[in-house]
C-alpha cells in the first residue's frame, strides 16, 4: 500500500496580512512562501505547513484543524506568553488525548493534540 508523509491544509482567512502576523507572532510560525498578488501564503513551524489564502467571495465558515505534539504543555505555556487566542485550556478528552484549542484571527480552530500514554487513566 502506498505511503503518505505529510498534510498541508488550506485554511480560508479574512485578512491574509492579519493572519501572517498572528501565525508569526502569536504561534511562532515562519512564513515559508508569500505570492506577490498577497492572496496566498505558506506558514511553517517544525513539520508542520499550513496554507492560508485569502477569501472574499462569501462569509466562510471557520475550519478547525489538529496538529499532533509531544510537548502540550510547554507549546500551551508558550501560546498563552505569546497572546494567542486560547478558546480551551488542556483538557483530557473521553477518545483518549489532551488536546487545548486555539482560534486565529479568521475564527478557524486549531487543536494541539497529544496522546495519552498507556498507563495513564483517560
Amino acid at each position: 500500500m502506498a505511503s503518505l508523509s505529510r498534510i498541508a491544509p488550506e485554511l480560508p482567512v479574512s485578512n491574509l496580512s492579519e493572519a501572517l502576523e498572528y501565525y508569526e507572532q502569536k504561534l511562532g510560525f515562519r512564513i515559508a512562501m508569500q505570492m506577490p498578488q498577497g492572496d496566498y501564503a505558506i506558514v511553517e513551524r517544525d513539520d508542520v505547513a499550513i496554507h492560508l489564502f485569502q477569501d472574499n467571495s462569501r462569509p466562510h465558515s471557520p475550519v478547525g484543524i489538529h496538529i499532533f505534539t509531544p510537548d502540550l504543555e510547554a507549546l500551551y505555556a508558550e501560546f498563552q506568553e505569546r497572546g494567542a487566542y486560547l478558546s480551551q485550556g488542556i483538557a483530557h478528552k473521553p477518545w483518549g488525548n489532551r488536546d487545548f484549542r486555539l482560534n486565529d484571527a479568521s475564527g478557524n480552530e486549531i487543536k494541539f493534540t497529544e496522546p495519552l500514554s498507556q498507563d495513564e487513566p483517560g
